[in-house]
């Protein structure tokens, strides 16, 4: 991956993310939907749960010509993004904003994305974390995924496209959420950790368009603690390692 610094620092190719005050930290989910994440050309791009910024860095390194706004529901985790977009090449094309997505689409209701991508709490109805910062980080429920998928609808362009990475059965249930609100699957990436197991992500695009669904796989390591040819090629833009 990055380097990792005893300040809680990860250097990549093109800029630094200090993950100080994040729950969650940087992991694979995130930066295989920051390196995966697509569509036409996006000009906006909106990151719903940004965390560090490492997601929005990623796009705003891919992407050129994109302005993107990242929402942070936690405060001194938007802070935290705030400094690294400061701190980072891209720094005119990248805001954060503390505030969930609700608040955001209500404040902002005119505003309309190209792509909108989210690494979201996924954990339903499951056993709540201890820790304060990590169970409102990795804990969601069915109203919050027909939630984001209402809002996230009302607010795509023409041709837009959201981009979440979910376990598989979330993933499912996205789907059938998505239907209601002119949303339907045009492609997954079924992601495993090994050539031989079952896949644990899905790569999730929803758009208006429902004329048939691409399926690919992604595998990410060759053999225990040896990262696939694919994985090392999809993030050798990104990590010093690669």
């Amino acid at each position: 991956m990055g380097e990792k610094l005893k300040s809680e620092i990860f250097k990549f190719k093109q800029f630094d993310v200090d993950q100080t005050g994040c729950a969650m930290k940087i992991n694979t989910d995130g930066v295989l939907l920051g390196a995966l994440a697509d569509a036409d050309h996006p000009k906006t791009i909106l990151d719903i749960g940004t965390g560090t910024g490492v997601i929005a860095l990623m796009l705003a390194q891919r992407f050129s010509g994109s302005r993107i706004d990242a929402v942070e529901i936690d405060n001194e985790a938007a802070e935290t993004a705030r400094r690294n977009f400061e701190s980072s090449p891209f720094s005119e094309r990248l805001t954060a904003l503390p505030f969930c997505f609700e608040e955001f689409f209500e404040k902002y209701p005119e505003r309309q994305y190209d792509l909108i991508v989210s690494n979201p709490p996924f954990y339903i109805n499951s056993l709540k974390s201890p820790q304060k910062g990590r169970r409102v980080a990795k804990h969601a429920d069915k109203d919050f995924f027909e939630n984001l998928v209402k809002r996230a609808s009302a607010h795509l362009a023409r041709n837009g496209l959201v981009t979440l990475i979910l376990p598989v059965d979330t993933a499912e249930l996205v789907i059938k959420l998505s239907e209601r609100y002119g949303l339907f699957p045009v492609k997954r990436v079924n992601t495993r950790s090994f050539f031989d197991s079952e896949p644990h992500r899905v790569i999730l695009f929803l758009g208006s368009n429902r004329n048939g669904l691409e399926q690919t796989s992604f595998v990410i390591y060759k053999s225990p603690g040896v990262y696939s040819e694919v994985y090392i090629k999809l993030l050798q833009p990104y990590f010093i390692a690669f």
